[in-house]
């Protein structure tokens, strides 16, 4: 009965403006704030859908060309996309596992030693679909997905930013903050892998040969919409080429027939769609921050009120002000792991091949830039974020068969805390016979 029930309830965005009504309430704000807010939830959710939808019809004109012209199944790391595909099937699901991951998240860091509050909410939006899905795939009752679901995620919340604390400590001079951000592993990994070339970045350091200046060309990517624009560009027309060296012109004719495009010609038509997919990831990012916004005020609030020892655990960018050039030194390095990873799944006759994505190079891969400089300067930068990049593009392999068997194809979930954690519950799951 309960199933059937939610099974209908799929409006995701009266359930988000549901639950800032409620975190609203919660604060005692005034009925003006409180509709204000609410509006504002639902709104913010809608453009996000928006953004999604767009990016998603890109990223499927690109997957298209891609496979017919190299003869592949690609798949992009593009956590966005995919997390719209998840909400358009799941999306009851995901909504009240997120809930419940911030409520769980405020207990774990009342009652034990893991103290961090994790506020950066798309994050958990993004984990939530994870572990919904793994849950799902693992065809337990509704309930049961959305309960355990909530638990794990508020425990990941509260724990895994400790594994990044010593290394906040170093970066920022301070132990004011923790790390929100789902790839807090790869980041502790990225600082101990720095560790191996402190010597090295000391001798550096006192020679003044740190990473102190590069050239200036790099500080365009310093501007996230400009990477993603850029990479997609250049994907689009690897993908395109492809498809007319091989003599697939056929394909690329009807892919830009369907297109939103008015630019039918196909050595202009990847240009427009490149730039079309950052225009549709900046409208998606602003519907996230919107929606995102007025329910995490809700947990800060409570958190501030009732867990005082409590430590915020804030987004990436946090830390780029520390190490601006490492941040470049690891978008540069992720990129060329993921390269890697993609030629070796290649090279090794992967049914499905994982694309890396500018978006989680930029961010995640930046952010190991920034953890493997604490200690290791630029050896250690470029070398965490190289692996890291590796990972951040294979790992997604592992549970990719799971969520496609869900209908959530042609993108995925890329961060490493995703993917340990989900492939450890799965596995865990099959054990009992799940």
């Amino acid at each position: 009965m309960l199933d059937a029930v939610l099974q209908e309830c799929r409006n995701t965005a009266l359930i988000m403006g549901l639950i800032a009504l409620i975190g609203l309430l919660l604060q005692k704000k005034s009925a003006t704030d409180v509709i204000s807010g609410t509006v504002k939830t639902v709104i913010g959710f809608m453009i996000f859908n928006v953004g999604s939808a767009w990016m998603s019809a890109r990223v499927t004109e690109f997957t298209t060309l891609f496979n017919t012209g190299f003869g592949i199944q690609g798949v992009t790391t593009q956590v966005e996309v995919a997390t719209g595909l998840a909400l358009n099937t799941y999306g009851t699901e995901v909504a009240v596992v997120m809930v419940l991951g911030f409520i769980f998240n405020l207990l774990f860091a009342k009652f034990t030693k893991f103290k961090a509050i994790f506020l950066t909410g798309q994050h958990f939006l993004y984990f939530s679909c994870v572990l919904a899905l793994v849950l799902i795939a693992l065809g337990l009752p509704t309930m049961v997905v959305m309960i355990l679901g909530g638990i794990i995620l508020g425990f990941c919340g509260a724990a895994l930013p400790t594994l990044c604390q010593p290394f906040m400590n170093k970066i920022t001079g301070a132990d004011n903050i923790a790390m929100g951000h789902f790839n807090c592993i790869g980041y502790a990994a990225s600082g101990y892998i720095g560790k191996l070339f402190q010597k090295q970045a000391k001798r550096d350091e006192e020679k003044g040969e740190d990473v102190k200046n590069l050239p200036k060309f790099f500080e365009l990517f310093r501007d996230f919409v400009f990477s993603v624009a850029l990479f997609m560009v250049v994907l689009f027309y690897v993908a395109t080429i492809a498809c007319v060296a091989t003599g697939n012109m056929d394909a690329v004719t009807t892919v830009i027939s369907k297109s939103a495009s008015t630019n039918d010609v196909w050595f202009i038509w990847p240009l427009i769609e490149g730039l079309q997919f950052a225009a549709g990831m900046s409208v998606l990012i602003y519907g996230v921050r919107q929606f995102i916004a007025e329910i995490t005020a809700a947990f800060v609030a409570i958190s501030e009120k009732y867990i005082p020892d409590s430590k915020p655990a804030v987004d990436c960018p946090a830390v780029f002000p520390f190490a601006p050039n490492a941040v470049m030194i690891g978008f540069i390095g992720s990129f060329a792991g993921g390269l890697v990873a993609m030629a070796a799944m290649v090279l090794l006759g992967s049914p499905v091949i994982m694309i890396p994505a500018a978006g989680i190079c930029f961010f995640s891969g930046g952010t190991c830039g920034v953890f493997g400089h604490a200690y290791g300067g630029w050896r250690g930068a470029l070398l965490a974020s190289f692996l890291m990049g590796i990972l951040l593009c294979a790992l997604p392999l592992v549970l990719y068969p799971a969520f496609s068997a869900l209908g959530i194809e042609g993108a995925s979930f890329p961060n490493i805390d995703y993917n340990i954690v989900g492939s450890i519950i799965y596995g865990v799951g099959h054990l009992f016979g799940l």
